[in-house]
């Protein structure tokens, strides 16, 4: 009893001492419905692949640069406002129409992937080693609104209708041989489990379709062994051209740093062509933060990357391309900026 009557006694004699705590710890933890980016940092690619079970040997480093993003709470948020630096954007800018934040939290992680067995196929086509695509899985990435289907976001679709699906366009056949309102039959995989699903085939801007976007993802059969990790932490496709350019180092055993620190950004597909990509911004501001040499940004963010390098005076090289063959004649000195 005593112990409660001086806490009281605190209490009363602190009021707005404690009123002003409880207001600073509910001001700092809750979220709001904003994010806010910033400069990041880099991710060094020396001990995130191998080839043939070997670490890849260069003297520089190959850096993918990525952007900070912190869930908005009212600190962030104000500090956001007042930094040039940080940009504070709705977190519904970051999401297709009605997604969740789970749904495109993997929709981000299969786009990860993807970047991967691209990154890995842009490689080997560029050094003309043969390969071939096997253990293809469709997975489903968004349900639009339109849609009429218990297929859920991360589903793997293995049938439909009993016949076994190894390619999207098989699912897309199976769709415009059937008529409005039919129902199909999916088996799918989802968490590790084998599941049915129904889809019906709707209108959707004139055309018979069942209101899914979907991702292929697969393994590769070939001479080498690419094994490419990365944290659970991480998704988005951005790395991909970083990732193909130390597969390729690996593949044809040449260090193509030559001792430079070399900072990239890019998509790739897997004839080697390089996306634009968001957030070009932090990221060259993340990479000023270390010692650099070259920073590889695709055509469509030059001009972007070249403002912000400028405006900052930072003195490492931004160089455009648009294929990863491109980058590695840039690397080679076989091309001048």
């Amino acid at each position: 009893m005593i112990l409660v009557k001086r806490f009281f006694d605190y209490l009363k004699n602190n009021f707005f001492f404690v009123l002003l705590i409880c207001i600073c710890l509910i001001v700092s933890f809750v979220k709001l419905p904003y994010d806010v980016e910033m400069p990041g940092g880099l991710i060094d690619l020396s001990e995130r692949v191998k080839v043939n079970g070997d670490k890849v040997p260069v003297e520089g480093s190959f850096n993918m640069a990525y952007v900070s993003v912190a869930q908005g709470s009212i600190p962030y948020i104000l500090y956001g406002l007042l930094n040039d630096e940080w940009d504070v954007v709705k977190s519904s800018d970051n999401m297709l129409p009605n997604e969740s934040v789970e749904d495109a939290n993997k929709r981000s992680r299969l786009y990860l992937e993807q970047s991967k067995n691209s990154a890995v196929l842009a490689a080997l086509n560029e050094a003309g080693i043969k390969s071939e695509k096997k253990n293809k899985k469709n997975n489903v990435i968004y349900i639009y609104n339109e849609a009429k289907t218990s297929l859920m976001v991360g589903d793997n679709i293995l049938s439909v209708d009993g016949i076994e699906i190894n390619d999207v366009s098989e699912l897309v056949k199976k769709i415009n041989d059937g008529n409005k309102a039919d129902i199909l039959e999916f088996k799918v995989l989802r968490n590790g489990k084998e599941k049915a699903a129904k889809a019906e085939i709707v209108n959707i801007d004139g055309e018979k379709k069942i209101g899914v976007a979907s991702l292929t993802t697969f393994d590769i059969d070939s001479p080498y062994k690419v094994e490419l990790d990365s944290a659970a932490s991480e998704s988005g496709s951005s790395g991909g051209l970083m990732m193909g350019l130390m597969v390729y180092s690996g593949i044809v055993g040449k260090d193509l740093t030559r001792g430079r620190v070399v900072v990239g950004t890019g998509t790739i597909d897997e004839f080697g062509n390089v996306g634009e990509i968001g957030g070009i911004k932090h990221k060259v501001n993340g990479a000023a933060k270390k010692r650099i040499d070259i920073f590889l940004v695709p055509s469509d963010n030059y001009e972007e990357a070249v403002k912000v390098k400028e405006e900052n005076n930072y003195e490492f090289e931004i160089v455009k391309v648009s294929s990863l063959k491109e980058a590695i004649q840039y690397l080679e000195g076989e091309v001048s900026e």
